[in-house]
């Protein structure tokens, strides 16, 4: 093989090579021993027709392009995979393919290159940061919860009164007649919790175990269509009401939820750890936001199909959640009101960002000399193998190196634009001081 000639244009190189007479045969007479076993020729049994008369019949060059399949791999590992400074992105398209008379062939193929990538400033970016705090009324919510989950309940011989929890039989009537969805039984209904159509709770305060009533509603005008704006009548039976005790929230609250024996250590220990969990969640938020503007700040032609190679990414991590949720791609868009092109439109612009991210982070490791350690590349294998609990030589089977690596180089390529950036008050923060 010779690779005549290579022309760049942007993020797209057309490529000529000449493939030697022999290497073309090669691959020309397995499409043949491929091929030959289904078709059928006069005077021969099915597969047993010689090539001379397949080729006379057909055409001399009949195998030539699925000849030219069985050897792509090696003529795209010598015109294009080992190409220095031409890195293909996906599977190059033959755009001409001329049969000399020697039975060599000149290809023409055209692919899209992984793009010149242009830095600008990555180092020193002013980017936004929050001061992590939290609010007094964050505390005393999470005690809430703290206290509903050790509460208790317990049945009461009373009416029913607002805050109560009644257990109830109920149908729904439209003019005498059921309608669907407008029946349940034993359910559990939070008396104020709004749970129900607006005026429904209101009426069985006072209701008591074991009496029977029949409750008037008007849906509301922006209820489900078959119903909105119609009078109705519930046919509705209390079969209990019980009371939820939460505890008082004082030290002996804190000693029997917590490790702690004043509800003041208590306290703290909850405002510490949502301090924490905090600047987690604003340490995450400013990597990101750094490492947007450095992308932001780099000049490149992005080919197509790297953006589609990320939009497959998303697609294909978006559709493993929902099946993990009991739904098909096509199901959630259709719910949606849509179908799965119009989703993939809609992420499309996040895979944009994410691939100007990618290439950005790239050029840096390759500006920065960044490289992964045997014992960094060690460790990663090890921890891999904890969170998936297989072992080490599993795992090393299973990523690949240039994988692992990439991801480790990254991951560093990150840390020199987060730990070169400059902190700076949100805008509403300087507003509001400023105010």
């Amino acid at each position: 093989m010779n690779v005549k000639s290579i022309e760049r244009n942007g993020s797209a190189a057309t490529i000529v090579v000449e493939i030697d007479k022999d290497l073309m045969e090669s691959g020309v007479n397995k499409a043949y021993l491929k091929a030959r076993k289904q078709i059928m020729i006069p005077g021969f049994r099915k597969g047993k027709a010689p090539r001379k008369m397949i080729e006379a019949m057909y055409g001399a060059h009949v195998f030539y392009e699925d000849g030219l399949e069985e050897i792509f791999p090696e003529v795209y590992d010598f015109a294009v995979a080992k190409q220095e400074g031409l890195k293909a992105i996906g599977r190059p398209s033959l755009t001409d393919m001329q049969i000399g008379e020697d039975g060599g062939v000149t290809l023409t193929l055209t692919t899209e290159v992984y793009p010149e990538v242009t830095l600008g400033q990555y180092k020193g970016l002013e980017v936004e940061k929050a001061e992590a705090t939290v609010t007094d009324e964050q505390v005393q919510s999470e005690l809430d919860r703290m206290a509903q989950n050790v509460a208790s309940t317990e049945t009461v011989e009373r009416a029913a009164e607002m805050g109560d929890t009644a257990n109830i039989d109920f149908e729904g009537f439209d003019n005498g007649v059921p309608f669907e969805g407008g029946k349940g039984e034993n359910f559990d209904l939070k008396l104020g919790s709004g749970q129900f159509v607006p005026g429904f709770e209101e009426q069985v305060v006072g209701m008591s175990a074991g009496e029977e009533k029949d409750i008037d509603i008007t849906f509301p005008e922006d209820y489900h269509k078959d119903l909105a704006g119609k009078p109705v009548v519930f046919h509705v039976k209390l079969n209990k009401v019980t009371v939820t005790n939460v505890p008082e929230q004082d030290d002996e609250f804190a000693k029997d939820v917590s490790e702690f024996d004043t509800l003041e250590e208590l306290k703290a220990d909850i405002r510490a750890k949502a301090l924490e969990q905090a600047q987690k969640q604003i340490d995450s938020a400013f990597e990101n936001a750094a490492v947007e503007k450095a992308a932001e700040n780099t000049t490149v032609d992005m080919p197509k199909a790297l953006v589609e190679n990320e939009l497959d990414t998303q697609m294909e991590r978006f559709a493993y959640q929902l099946q993990m949720s009991g739904y098909s791609m096509e199901q959630y868009a259709k719910m949606m009101g849509g179908d799965v092109s119009t989703m993939r439109n809609a992420f499309r612009p996040a895979a944009e960002k994410q691939a100007k991210i990618s290439v950005t982070l790239e050029k840096i490791v390759e500006v920065e000399g960044l490289t992964a350690t045997d014992e960094e590349i060690e460790e990663e294998f090890k921890s891999l193998a904890e969170q998936y609990q297989l072992e080490v030589d599993k795992v090393k089977e299973m990523v690949p190196m240039a994988e692992l690596t990439g991801s480790l180089t990254t991951r560093k390529a990150v840390k020199v634009i987060v730990d070169s950036a400059v902190p700076v008050a949100p805008k509403a923060a300087e507003e509001t001081t400023e105010a």
